[in-house]
This record gives C-alpha cells, structure tokens and sequence, in this order.
C-alpha cells in the first residue's frame, strides 16, 4: 500500500497523467507544434507553429479540420510564477510573421492584437474564477481581459481545457489610455499612460522601488516596461506614485488636496470590493494593478485601479492565512500572515474618510442589486460550467486532479459538482457577511462637504452615437453637459434642468461625430463636478 501511495505521489509530481485520445470537440481547438527536438521552456521563447480550428458556434471542430482563424508562427514561454509549479502549465505567447515582426490577429474572435496568454486552470477545479472576476469586471464598467476556452494540443499530447485570453496593456481594446510618447516637457505628453503594479520580485522584473511608507509593498512597471522608458518618464511616474502616497499619509487627506486630487474613487471601490468578494490571498500586495492616462486638457487624468488579475486562489481556494474563511476583511492580512510583500497602507487608509466610506457602501448595495446579485452569479457560473462540460471532463481525464488535494485548495470536492456548489456558497455567504460588516452610511444628502466625491459613470465606452451618463448630485442645481474634441471644439452640449440631491441617469443620443478621443464635463451651476474622457468608435 505504501508502495502505491508513494507511486501515485511521483507520478503527480513529474506530471505523468493520463494521456487522452482527443479527436474532436465542441470548443475551438489550439495546436501548437514545437521545432524537433525542441521544448517550451520559462525562457528564452520558442518560435512553434499555431493552428486555431473553430469552425463556429454550433458547429463541431475535428483535429483533421483545416486551420481557421490562424495558422502561423508564435513565440511561446512558460508564464507564471508559483504556478509554474503545476504539471498543467501556462503560457505567453506573441504571434508574428515569418520575419519574427508582430503579427496582430482577432484570437478567437478577440479584438486584435499580437500579445496574448493561453491560461491552464489548475488548482481551480471549477475552471471558472479567472473568468468569473474578468466578466463581474467589465460589468461593472471597467476593463476585464478577454476571455475564450478552447482545448490545446502541443505536439500531439492533449493537454485540457484551456482559456485564451489578453495580456494586460496598453492597447485601445484593453487599458484604453494613450500611449506614451518621447516626453515633450512643455506639453503633457510625459504625465501618461503608464500601467504599474503592486507584486512580488519574482520572474523578469526590472526596475522596481519600495514605498516610502513601508519597503515590503514594492511597485513595478508593466507596460510601457522599464527598459521602454526613459529616464525622465520612469521618474515622473514614481514620484506621482509617491507624491499620492504621501498625500493619503497626510493629515489634510481627506480634503480636496488629499486623495481626491490622486485617484478616481470609483474604480479604486470596486477594486476592493472584488478583492474582499474573493477574499484574493495574494490580493492587494501582489498582481495589484493601477494605471493612469495622460492628463488632457481639462482634467488632472487620476490613478485608476485595475485591471483585475490572478483570482485562481480567490472565493475560498486556499487553505492558508484565513483566506477560506468567509469572515474577516482581506485587507486586514497582514495582522493575519507575515509574508515578504504586505499591503499597502491606503486601502485601510481611505476607509477613515466617511465620504469615501460611504460612496463604498453605497457602490456596494448598487452592485449588489446587479451583478453581485447572487442570482446572477449562479446563473453565470452555471452557464459557463454548461459550457465547458464536454471539455472539462476530458480535462479531468487527463489531469485526474478531482477529490485530490492540489496546493492550496481550501476545500476537496469529491466531485466536480461539489466544487462548483463550494464556488458559489462561498461566495452567497461571503457577500452576506459583506452586507452586514461593511461600514458607512448610503445617504447622498451630505452636509456640504469641501469637494465634489467622484461618483459617476458613462457607458457604453467605447460608445457608437449613443452615450449614457449616470451621476450623483450632491448640491441641487442646473445640470448640463458639455463634450469636446481635444482641441476643445464643442462637439454636443445639452442642458437638464434642475436637479435634486440624489443620483440621475441620462441618455445622450445622435453623437453624429467621427472616430476618436473626446473630452466630456458635466456640470451643476456652471460648476463641472465630473469629467472623463469618452471614445467614439
């Protein structure tokens, strides 16, 4: 018996699974072919062909079908950092022409672009966290990666079911902010768009620096990355990120010159609130993304956080730090675990501010009447786990990983039923415990506070000729909007009367303008409370 445990423990650990015989499928299928001789491997990338089969919803996608949608060269790596420790392997890859330029595609019907990641759930079991966060992301208003699951083949070995999906960058399909520039110190062409994180010092990192406020939190470049900038736009950037640290650390912080100056607030509330909705072990202090624009004409572009990443052992799939407990505030984990990376301060920070406590709240019970309802939760993973039934069954053929104990599940379903019904109990009782614990107060009728708080939204954007904008009036008065070009050419100007203390939705309509970026403000009493930038499409 002893013997056979120990078999079984050595075939886990060098990956040796069964193999499947894969001949067809109703999801689209990945072939990738290795030069002879050849392996993928964490670094350098490999040069391999792809081939994409997908016939189309509906239709059925055979191995012995021609390619469809792409058939060419990528250059491929191992992507990842402690999951690299799992048999089923991620991937990067970037697709490019026969002269290894970038050759940008519409991956399985994603908006076009070269760069891209092929991501293997391992220890989710449900195959669905990762998608889950992106979609309640984008419901949200904000951007979340794309997501497709397809099954991949590598040199003929099936490898499972897998989900195609964006890299986080700069691109006007994903983090839509300008690109940068060679800096100009006379315009704003130094001030954005920069994507940083918050993340461990694993894997190619590069230039990083430490908070002033404490040197486990270490932010780092992602895109444009560090050897992509000069020395004057990497300066810039890390002392906007200090001078907004200092300011939250500041004893004025909560007035207009404090935090309000530095962040959009709304995306820095649903960031926490799908941080503490997953209960995200490594949430805030690792894969924490933030990005800011390039400042326009008629407004100071904020930190913005986001986009959201790495979720696979979030919503109670991991058995450390208290992180299966529906109970507790994650953003409290440092008085929980002592780890190499910590969290940075502000989270705690901005909840002192009762403004900024109660636009939380009152973000949350919006959220909570939406897409955080647990209805429509349920109703999406169920239809996902529909989906993906055919596929993940060879899945689980070929890594038998069901009712065994893989790093760090925090719960062992004994069927994959069982995992997908611990999904999304955990997350019905994490919200409940959310509803009751969270502070603040959703009352819009403050008194008279010294500033404006940024609660508003415009959608759909990118927008075709219609455009939404749904705000928040906290000083009565004669509401109007008014949208430029960046010029500042009027483009569309409309008033709306009087408005009443309370929140107020808008539908602008006939946007008869060309392609491109414009500048939006609305504005009570002749006062602008709101501004953004909108894109026509």
């Amino acid at each position: 018996m002893k013997t056979l445990i120990l078999s079984l423990l050595l075939l886990f650990n060098f990956g040796v699974f069964a193999q499947v015989t894969f001949t067809d499928s109703d999801l689209p299928i990945v072939v990738i072919t290795t030069p002879p001789g050849q392996v993928i491997v964490d670094d350098p990338r490999l040069v391999c062909h792809m081939g994409v089969i997908d016939n189309g919803p509906g239709i059925r996608n055979y191995m012995t079908d021609p390619f469809t949608t792409y058939d060419g060269l990528i250059d491929i790596e191992y992507r990842g950092s402690t999951s690299q420790q799992y048999p089923k392997k991620g991937y990067g890859f970037e697709t490019q022409d026969s002269l290894g330029n970038n050759n940008p595609i519409t991956l399985l019907g994603m908006p076009m672009e070269h760069d891209w990641i092929l991501y293997g759930p391992y220890p989710d079991k449900t195959l669905i966290r990762n998608v889950l966060t992106f979609d309640l992301t984008r419901k949200m208003g904000h951007y979340g990666s794309a997501t497709r699951y397809c099954e991949l083949v590598i040199d003929g070995d099936y490898r499972g079911v897998y989900i195609a999906m964006e890299r986080i960058k700069v691109d006007g399909d994903r983090v839509n902010i300008e690109k940068l520039h060679n800096p100009n110190l006379w315009d704003d062409t130094l001030t954005g768009g920069y994507i940083v994180k918050v993340d461990k010092l694993t894997g190619e990192v590069g230039y990083s620096w430490e908070s002033n406020f404490n040197n486990e939190v270490v932010f780092q470049f992602h895109d444009p990355e560090f050897d992509e900038l000069s020395t004057i736009q990497a300066s810039y950037m890390e002392n906007y990120i200090n001078e907004f640290e200092a300011a939250i650390n500041g004893s004025q912080f909560a007035t207009a010159s404090g935090y309000h100056y530095y962040i959009d607030q709304r995306s820095f509330h649903d960031f926490f609130i799908l941080q503490e909705l997953g209960r995200t072990v490594d949430g805030y202090r690792s894969s924490s993304f933030l990005h800011k624009d390039k400042d326009g004409f008629s407004w100071n572009a904020k930190i913005v956080a986001g986009p959201m990443w790495d979720f696979n052992l979030s919503y109670g799939n991991a058995d450390y730090c208290d992180a299966d407990l529906t109970t507790g505030w994650q953003y409290n984990f440092d008085q929980i675990c002592n780890f190499s990376t910590s969290i940075p301060f502000w989270w705690k920070k901005l909840l002192e501010d009762p403004h900024y406590a109660n636009g939380l709240k009152c973000r949350w019970e919006e959220l909570r009447a939406g897409p955080l309802h647990t209805d429509s939760i349920n109703n999406f993973i169920d239809s996902v786990a529909n989906y993906v039934e055919e596929g993940r069954i060879r899945n689980f053929q070929r890594w038998p990983i069901i009712g065994v104990y893989v790093n760090w599940n925090g719960f062992v379903g004994q069927t994959y039923q069982e995992d997908l019904d611990y999904l999304k109990t955990y997350i019905e009782q994490r919200s409940i415990w959310i509803d009751n614990n969270l502070s603040g107060n959703c009352n819009l009728a403050v008194d008279e506070p010294e500033f404006k708080p940024e609660y508003h939204k415009v959608w759909p954007n990118p927008m075709d000729d219609e455009l939404n904008i749904g705000v928040s009036v906290f000083n009565p008065g004669e509401a109007s909007i008014l949208i430029t070009d960046l010029t500042g050419r009027i483009m569309h100007e409309e008033t709306f009367g009087y408005l009443t203390i309370g929140t107020h939705a808008f539908n602008l309509n006939d946007l008869n303008f060309s392609r491109g970026n414009y500048i939006y403000q609305f504005s009570v009493n002749d006062e602008v409370i709101y501004s953004g930038k909108v894109i026509k499409r």
